[in-house]
This record gives structure tokens, C-alpha cells and sequence, in this order.
């Protein structure tokens, strides 16, 4: 009788699988006459900055717009404004089409941690937060 022999077994393999899950928020651009904050169709108003917020929370945020070179303004839900500084560098012409935040556990878009992702794949980090106050223009 011979003895069959068992067949070889397979060598161990072992994997490894990673979900993640990945949130993105997207801010649209604010369109004429449908901003939050009221709107001044003479053009008498000016804003003011002031000191503003190390942190604004996300869900807070409802649209954004471009009024300088290197800050874009965001409108809240509350008809607060506040304007975002961009690193040194970078253009806020680069978000006309509005833009993207990959939010933090916090739920807060932060000065200094933070960055816009434009939709063309630039991104620029935010300098700082500044508050904005309406003032009569002085004509």
C-alpha cells in the first residue's frame, strides 16, 4: 500500500483593508442680488474690518465672495460677514466658481490650520479671520 501524500498547503496570506471616509464641503459663490446680508443697490456701502474669529463653524457658512485680491468675504447664515485673508501669495480670483473645505473633527474652519481648495485644484491656507462692519461710503 503506499502511502498518497497530503497535498501541500497553501501558504498564509493576509491583507489588510482601510475604509476611510472623506467629507468635503463645498462654499458656492454668492449670486448678485441673493447674497444673505441685505443688499445696497446704491453702493453707499463700505465695510470695516475689524479683529475677527481665530475659528467660524462650517455649517454657519452659506456663501462666499470675492471683493479683493487676496481676501474672499464669507456670509453667514446670521448676515454676519467675515473676510478670510489667503496666504501670502495666493489670489482669491482663483475661487470665482466658490470652493471646497475638507472640515476638521471640530467642525470649524480655522485661520492658520485651514485650507480652500479652489475647484481648478489650487488651494491657499487662511492667514486670518476679519469681522466686517457696514459703514456709509463718505461721498
Amino acid at each position: 500500500m503506499s502511502l498518497l501524500a497530503a497535498p501541500a498547503a497553501e501558504p498564509v496570506q493576509w491583507a489588510q483593508l482601510t475604509i476611510e471616509q472623506r467629507v468635503i464641503v463645498r462654499v458656492p459663490m454668492a449670486k448678485k442680488g441673493r447674497a444673505p446680508a441685505r443688499p445696497d443697490p446704491e453702493g453707499r456701502a463700505a465695510w470695516k474690518e475689524k479683529k475677527g474669529p481665530r475659528c467660524i463653524a462650517l455649517r454657519s457658512i452659506r456663501s462666499a465672495s470675492i471683493i479683493m485680491e487676496n481676501a474672499i468675504d464669507l456670509l453667514l447664515a446670521d448676515n454676519h460677514r467675515y473676510r478670510a485673508r489667503l496666504e501670502r501669495g495666493c489670489r482669491s480670483m482663483g475661487f470665482y466658481s466658490g470652493f471646497y473645505v475638507e472640515p476638521d473633527e471640530d467642525g470649524s474652519l480655522c485661520s492658520g490650520r485651514d485650507e480652500l481648495q479652489a475647484r481648478s485644484g489650487a488651494s491657499c491656507a487662511i492667514d486670518s479671520f476679519r469681522r466686517l462692519e457696514e459703514t456709509e461710503r463718505d461721498d
